[in-house]
């Protein structure tokens, strides 16, 4: 089992920025990908972005160029740095960790971290 906990959400002015982190704990041994993905009422939760173990990264077109993720595999830990925030984004924020066990894949997700984008 993988436990994620993230941290750094809050209220944040239009054009501001925000870093949101999450660690995760546990058989952390097997971790593939980690990711972040949003909600907001009566929508579906949509991927925001995600990182493989090696680097690599996938972003939703919405927030290219403005939001960056990295991940320190020593600290089991990815992070999510938001700039040029805009209302739209505003959401609870979800960690995702994928634990790879031979051609099998577990989602752990954390409890959600509210981002509010507002003057």
């Amino acid at each position: 089992q993988v436990q994620p906990v993230e941290s750094g959400g809050g209220l944040v002015q239009p054009g501001g920025s925000l870093r949101l982190s999450c660690a995760a704990s546990g058989s952390t041994f097997s971790i593939d990908a980690m990711g972040w993905y949003r909600q907001t009422p009566g929508k579906q939760r949509e991927l925001v972005a995600a990182i493989t173990r090696g680097g690599s990264t996938n972003y939703a077109d919405s927030v290219k160029g403005r939001f960056t993720i990295s991940r320190d595999n020593a600290k089991n830990t990815v992070y999510l740095q938001m700039n040029s925030l805009k209302p739209e984004d505003t959401a609870v924020y979800y960690c995702n960790v994928r634990e790879a066990k031979g051609s099998l894949y577990y989602d752990f997700w954390g409890q959600g971290t509210q981002v509010t984008v507002s003057s």
